[in-house]
C-alpha cells in the first residue's frame, strides 16, 4: 500500500516540475522535500510494523500466539457460545532430544496440517488455530463444547497410534468452552489444567468446571487473606508404637459468602497473585498458637516450596521461633514440587537453614514425583510420605515390593516413612507388616475442626 502512494506523490512533483519549471518558487521545492521524506519514512514504519505484526508462525504455518490471541478475543466477544480445544504433542520435547530439532519442528508442522485435514474432512472450516508455546495447538470453534464432544472424542482415537515417519507422537486434548469463563486467560489455563489432568489419572474427563468464576475466585481469596479468614482442619498420625505423633493440618479459606474455598481450587488463584508467601506464614502463625509447652505431638502443614526459598518469608518464619521458644521441634513443613529446582545446592543450604531453627522437614508424593526421589537423594530430612497410589494397591505384590524397598532405603538414612488414606482393616493390617513408622487415614482418624475465623 505503501509504494504505490509514494510512486503517486513522487510522480506528480516530477509532472508539476517538468511543466511548471520556470513559475515554480523555492517554497515548492522545500515542501516537496518534506512531503518525499515524510513519504519514505511512512513506508520504512509500514514494513517495521509487518514484522512486528506477524501472523502466521513459521514453523507450524499456523497463527502465532500473539495473533491468535487477538483473533479469539474479538470471537469471544462476537459470540456466546465458543468452544476452545487444545491439541498438545507431549513428548515433543523427546523427540527434539532423540531425532533433532528439525524433526521436531517438521512434527509440529505435520500436527497442524493434519488437525485442519481432520476438521475439514468433518465440514467445519474458516476456525482460528495456533501455536501457542512448545507442542501445545488451541483452535476456536462456534457454539458449545457439546456440539464438538462426539468430534473430539474421534479425534482423540484417531491419535492414538500417531506416526510421522515413524516418530511415535503422544497427543493429548482438552475442550472447554465459554460456559467456564468468558475471559480468554482463563479459558486457556483451564485447557491446561484439564490437559495436565487427563495426563496423571487413568479416567480421562473432557471438561472441568470451577465451582466459582475465575475471576470471582481471585476477589474471594484477596478478601479471605486481607481479613484472614479462614479454618483448619487436623487429622492424627500415628505411631505404630507410641500412638498420636503428628496431627497434620488442613486449611480452606472462607469467602466472603460464607463458602468455603477448598484447597484444589485457591492455590492456583494464591500463586497466580503472587500471595503464597503471605498465605503460608498466615497459617503457620495460627497454627504455632496451638504448639504449647503441654503439647507432644508435631504439628505438619503443607508449605509451598517457593515460600521457604523465599528470603522474607524464611526471615519471618525464623523471628517467629526466635520469639516462641516452645515451638522448636513441634513444626513440619511438608513439601512437594512436580519440577526439581535446578539450584540444588542453594535449596539444600536453605533446608540445612530451616531444620537448623527448629523444623522438621517431610518430602511429599514419594514414589509419585521424580523430583521428591532427587531431594532425598540431595538433602538431609525428617521423614518421607509415600505417595497415595502405593496404600490404595497395597495388595498388589508390584507396589509391595517397591515400598519395601523405600522402607529400607529410609531406615538406612535414618529418615521416617509415613503412609496416608488407609481407609480400611485390611490396608491397616498389610501395612503394620512393613517398617512403617507413621500411618494416618479415615480408618484411624476423622478431621477435626480446630480454628475458624
Amino acid at each position: 500500500m505503501g509504494l504505490p502512494i509514494f510512486a503517486l506523490m513522487f510522480a506528480l512533483i516530477f509532472h508539476t516540475v517538468i511543466t511548471t519549471y520556470n513559475t515554480l518558487s523555492s517554497v515548492f521545492y522545500f515542501e516537496s522535500v518534506i512531503v518525499l521524506t515524510f513519504g519514505i519514512y511512512f513506508i520504512l514504519y509500514l514494513i517495521y510494523s509487518g514484522f512486528d505484526s506477524k501472523i502466521t508462525d513459521d514453523v507450524s504455518k499456523v497463527f502465532t500466539r500473539t495473533y491468535l490471541y487477538k483473533y479469539l478475543k474479538k470471537e469471544l466477544a462476537r459470540n456466546k457460545d465458543y468452544t476452545l480445544i487444545l491439541i498438545s504433542v507431549d513428548n515433543l520435547n523427546d523427540i527434539n532430544n532423540r531425532y533433532g530439532i528439525k524433526s521436531g519442528d517438521r512434527v509440529l508442522y505435520e500436527v497442524g496440517l493434519w488437525i485442519s485435514n481432520y476438521l475439514n474432512k468433518n465440514n467445519i472450516s474458516n476456525f482460528p488455530i495456533g501455536h501457542v508455546k512448545g507442542g501445545d495447538f488451541i483452535l476456536g470453534l462456534k457454539g458449545k463444547s457439546s456440539d464438538y464432544e462426539t468430534l473430539f472424542d474421534l479425534m482423540h482415537l484417531k491419535t492414538s497410534e500417531f506416526k510421522i515417519d515413524e516418530i511415535e507422537v503422544n497427543i493429548l486434548g482438552a475442550i472447554n468452552d465459554t460456559s467456564f469463563s468468558n475471559d480468554l486467560d482463563y479459558l486457556i489455563e483451564n485447557l491446561f489444567e484439564i490437559k495436565e489432568f487427563n495426563k496423571h489419572k487413568q479416567e480421562e474427563i473432557k471438561y472441568f468446571k470451577e465451582n466459582i468464576e475465575p475471576n470471582e475466585l481471585e476477589r474471594y481469596v484477596i478478601n479471605a487473606i486481607k481479613s484472614q479468614s479462614f479454618i483448619i482442619m487436623k487429622q492424627n498420625v500415628y505411631n505404630k508404637k507410641s500412638g498420636v505423633a503428628i496431627q497434620e493440618c488442613s486449611t480452606k479459606l472462607k469467602g466472603s459468602d460464607g463458602k468455603y474455598i477448598h484447597q484444589k481450587s485457591y492455590i492456583k488463584a494464591l500463586n497466580k497473585l503472587r500471595l503464597m508467601d503471605d498465605f503460608d506464614y498466615m497459617v503457620l502463625k495460627k497454627i504455632t498458637d496451638f504448639c504449647t509447652d503441654e503439647c507432644e505431638t508435631i504439628f505438619a502443614l503443607n508449605i509451598s516450596p517457593t515460600s521457604i526459598r523465599n528470603y522474607n518469608f524464611l526471615s519471618k518464619v525464623k523471628n517467629l521461633l526466635e520469639n516462641n521458644s516452645h515451638i522448636k521441634d513441634k513444626i513440619m513443613f511438608i513439601l512437594s514440587e512436580k519440577e526439581y529446582y535446578s539450584y540444588t545446592q542453594k535449596y539444600a543450604d536453605t533446608i540445612k537453614n530451616i531444620r537448623n531453627i527448629g523444623i522438621k522437614i517431610c518430602i511429599d508424593k514419594f514414589g509419585s514425583y521424580n523430583s521428591s526421589f532427587l531431594y532425598f537423594r540431595d538433602f538431609k530430612v525428617d521423614a518421607i510420605r509415600i505417595d497415595s497410589i502405593y496404600t490404595k494397591e497395597i495388595f498388589n505384590e508390584n507396589y509391595l515390593k517397591i515400598l519395601n524397598g523405600f522402607c529400607t532405603m529410609a531406615n538406612q538414612s535414618d529418615t521416617k516413612i509415613w503412609m496416608k488414606m488407609i481407609e480400611n482393616k485390611d490396608m491397616l493390617e498389610k501395612i503394620e507388616k512393613l517398617e512403617v513408622d507413621y500411618i494416618q487415614g479415615k480408618y484411624l482418624s476423622d478431621l477435626e475442626l480446630i480454628y475458624e475465623n
